[in-house]
């Protein structure tokens, strides 16, 4: 009977095992000529990164610079932040309204939805060209965001400075997957324009370097299932020591009374 739960005992264990194939990312089978190639490049990837088209709701931070006092007086409407004596600057942060409107002091509401960040500079400075001579318009997008669901270290929502982030860098800012996170099956929620698609990336798989989920979009939302040794790992697995004593007990029991 000893012989019998160690046995029970080592199946169970064995199954509960996470083998690296499971928590390795972008994996690719190596051939027999890139075994020993460790300084070398060994394949190539085709990658486009997404240019952001600015949406409603989104924050931009629209700079003004100017190296004339007066030129920043103007363009701030007097609402003037610390001006360096060789360059004056306004930093205005700007929410996208509904209808996809900036509003900026004297140049007025501006539309920029559906535009991205180097369109909309250029607009910016076509309009502020038209008041003055001198001045210099840089936009930045400041509320880039991702939310990480499921089996990650962090869960939660993660804001950016910068909209090109990949899916890599993406889970460091979440502090990594855990060890009981299905690598293979993640779920992506993508929001394009009215409508939301749902789509499965596997980060096991080193082809996802050339795939359209490679890089991070704008409001995407990421669900880490967990792997199905999860349960028995933090449930089960805890509670088998306690099980095989009170079993021990028991069959001790029975052979006492026999």
């Amino acid at each position: 009977m000893r012989y019998l739960l160690s046995l029970v005992g080592l199946s169970l264990l064995l199954s509960a095992c996470v083998t690296n194939k499971k928590i390795q990312y972008f994996q690719k089978a190596k051939n027999e000529s890139e075994i020993h190639l460790l300084d070398t490049a060994v394949r190539k990837y085709k990658t486009e990164a997404p240019q952001y088209l600015i949406q409603p709701q989104d924050a931009i931070f629209v700079r003004f610079e100017s190296k004339s006092n007066e030129d920043f007086d103007f363009l701030s409407s007097g609402q003037q932040s610390a001006i360096n004596v060789a360059q004056a600057a306004n930093l205005v942060s700007e929410l996208v309204d509904d209808n996809g409107f900036i509003n900026l002091p004297v140049l007025g509401k501006i539309h920029v939805a559906g535009l991205s960040i180097f369109e909309i500079e250029e607009k910016l400075q076509n309009l502020a060209n038209q008041y003055l001579e001198s001045v210099h318009v840089r936009v930045r997008l400041v509320n880039f965001r991702f939310t990480f669901l499921g089996e990650v270290n962090r869960e939660g929502t993660s804001s950016s400075a910068n909209n090109r982030i990949t899916i890599a860098e993406a889970i460091g800012l979440a502090g990594g997957l855990s060890e009981f996170a299905d690598r293979s099956n993640i779920k992506v929620i993508r929001q394009t324009g009215k409508d939301v698609e749902v789509s499965y990336v596997n980060l096991l798989d080193e082809n996802i370097i050339s795939s359209p989920y490679y890089y991070i979009h704008q409001n995407d939302v990421l669900i880490v299932p967990p792997l199905k040794q999860r349960p028995f790992r933090r449930y089960f697995g805890q509670n088998l020591g306690l099980f095989v004593s009170t079993l021990s007990l028991i069959l001790l029991a029975i052979n006492l009374r026999n």
